[in-house]
């Protein structure tokens, strides 16, 4: 009989920090976790899943345009006779010939999942570049909050690792747009709609911002750091970014009232962006003009695109200086 009990002490405190959108990846985790089960069981061997269900699994969230069906079981073998298909139920098998130097995370004894590093390359195909360098955000900041996972590396070692992945990992398609998304990844973004607010005023021609900046010299009541998600500390600007459980959730929202009175007090500068500061190119100009104009009032020097730059022209400018270097 399959064990359907799997470790997962590591998220705890992922979790619980997240609010809701953490609570619906560990749902949808459980749900993947049952199917890829029964699958295994009627199958009766153990399987290996790669794709959107190894993301599932791992508890990263998924890319918002990805082509692949996320509810199909995405199985992986190095070749097609190790293909896996199962009468009546949505399997879709993939080849993928690194499967053998690949690491397998042994989710329960019968369910184990393709590494998040190998996982991300054979997305590269599947995904645009906007949301390539969006998951390897959210799965570098997913390893670095999983012990199991991150082996004592930190956010930084993590995308090193990564990048040399990338190097080392020969004759797959996806290589390229995998070398242009790890210029504009940054470890330490918290999640999917932060990275995107970033990119957005990276685009628009704002500098890199310093990601989770604990500031010094204040504190919380309780004597908690305060952390800014966005940050420029030169010029005491941040940008933080309020999903719903910010206000909808009361401690929530008054320990965000807290720190913004607190960092006002200090003479910082802060912005909150949502959702709608990201909902399309019209409200994302707006917003970064905004961050562009606070900047500037206090000293940045820097070109503002009035028609935002794509991510493409960032990544092979990046790409471009790195190679001069």
């Amino acid at each position: 009989m399959i064990n359907d009990d799997f470790p997962e002490d590591y998220e705890v405190l992922w979790l619980r920090n997240e609010g809701g959108m953490r609570g619906g990846l560990e749902q949808r985790k459980h749900d993947m976790v049952r199917r890829c089960a029964e699958a295994a069981r009627r199958l009766g061997k153990r399987l290996l899943f790669g794709m959107t269900t190894s993301l599932i699994l791992q508890s990263i969230p998924l890319p918002s345009d990805c082509d692949l069906d996320s509810f199909e079981l995405h199985t992986v073998s190095d070749s097609l006779e190790q293909r896996v298909r199962i009468r009546g139920l949505s399997i879709h098998p993939h080849i993928w010939k690194h499967t053998s130097v690949a690491e397998k995370v042994a989710i329960n004894h019968y369910v184990f999942a393709l590494d998040l590093f190998h996982v991300w390359a054979q997305l590269a195909t599947h995904v645009s570049l906007d949301s390539l360098i969006v998951l390897g955000d959210s799965i570098i900041s997913g390893i670095a909050r999983q012990p199991a996972l991150a082996k004592g590396r930190i956010g930084s070692a993590i995308y090193a690792d990564l990048q040399r992945f990338v190097d080392d990992l020969a004759g797959f398609k996806g290589r390229l747009a995998c070398r242009r998304a790890l210029t504009l990844i940054s470890p330490g973004s918290d999640s999917p709609k932060e990275s995107e607010g970033r990119l957005a005023l990276r685009s628009h021609g704002i500098s890199q911002p310093v990601l989770n900046y604990e500031v010094p010299g204040i504190a919380f009541r309780s004597t908690a750091a305060i952390t800014l998600d966005m940050a420029w500390p030169e010029y005491k600007v941040a940008v933080e970014y309020d999903g719903d459980h910010h206000r909808t959730d009361k401690v929530q929202w008054r320990r965000d009232q807290e720190k913004r009175d607190k960092l006002r007090g200090h003479q910082w500068i802060v912005f909150v962006a949502t959702a709608s500061s990201l909902v399309n190119a019209d409200a994302r100009a707006e917003f970064a003009f905004n961050v562009a104009r606070a900047l500037a009032s206090r000293g940045a020097r820097f070109e503002f695109f009035v028609m935002p730059k794509t991510v493409e022209q960032l990544a092979d400018t990046a790409l471009r200086v790195r190679n001069r270097g």
